[in-house]
């Protein structure tokens, strides 16, 4: 197990570094395209409910309900979060992201990423990162047997030493692979190739100590919606009011589920 697991995230590792390292060297990241790398479809989703919400164009209720108020979306996204809502103008919020998440604009920005080097495609998108859970499951379960194995009375021909040694040596396997992806390919992440990972580091950095709308929705985009509550620029931009921004496993306008699908305007 420790042996296939490390040898995965081997693999994984090396496909990565295969990625031109020139991707994207003189290419600037748009919002949407930074929300993919950082969270995936739903961040961009997520992105363009807040910029809508921002610029007045769909209201966000901290009850849960998305209300548009200007019917014309300004690119593709806005467009299909509109459809997502629906004609009758007012929906839960959750069906809409996740309807906006899947839309053929979502994939457009996916494919145009992988095009140039910035994001993994679908066949890999997960490799490096379940790699690595699987190294650490690994390593786990190896410590936990070793000990379980110890503590277990041993027959008088078997040395306590060797028995050691039996769960030392993939322990160690399963250590050093951990320790040298933490150096290699570290942040794991699911959406970003290591080309992309380097323009979001530099977006994030260009944009610290600036508190501007564009830095407000970089760090949604980057960060998610846990970031309008975190100190510094994004902080001092507040969301519109009555407009609540949560992240996953907590309730608000951004958070929760309905079942997927948009609700009868309440009256």
């Amino acid at each position: 197990m420790a042996g296939t697991a490390c040898t995965r995230l081997c693999l994984a590792a090396v496909r990565a570094a295969a990625v031109d390292a020139d991707a994207g060297r003189f290419r600037e990241l748009t919002l949407y395209e930074a929300a993919f790398l950082s969270g995936g479809p739903r961040r961009v989703a997520d992105v363009t409910l807040v910029a809508m919400a921002r610029q007045r164009r769909l209201l966000l209720a901290h009850t849960g309900w998305a209300t548009v108020v200007d019917p014309l979306g300004r690119d593709e996204m806005e467009r299909s979060v509109i459809g997502a809502i629906g004609p009758e103008g007012q929906c839960r919020i959750a069906p809409v992201r996740a309807t906006a998440a899947t839309a053929d604009a979502v994939r457009g920005i996916a494919d145009r990423l992988v095009r140039a080097g910035l994001a993994v495609p679908d066949g890999a998108r997960t490799t490096v990162a379940v790699a690595v859970r699987q190294v650490r499951v690994a390593a786990l379960a190896v410590f936990g047997l070793g000990v379980a194995a110890l503590l277990t009375p041993a027959p008088p021909d078997m040395p306590r030493h060797l028995v050691a040694l039996w769960f030392a040596l993939p322990l160690a396997l399963t250590l050093s692979c951990l320790a040298i992806a933490r150096v290699e390919v570290h942040p794991y992440s699911r959406w970003a190739s290591p080309a992309g990972q380097r323009l979001l580091g530099a977006l994030t950095r260009n944009a610290d100590g600036t508190a501007d709308d564009r830095t407000f929705l970089t760090s949604v985009a980057v960060r998610g919606v846990r970031a309008i509550g975190e100190p510094g620029p994004a902080r001092r931009l507040r969301a519109p009011r009555g407009t609540r921004l949560t992240d996953r496993g907590r309730t608000g306008a951004l958070g929760g589920d309905t079942g997927g699908r948009c609700l009868p305007s309440p009256t």
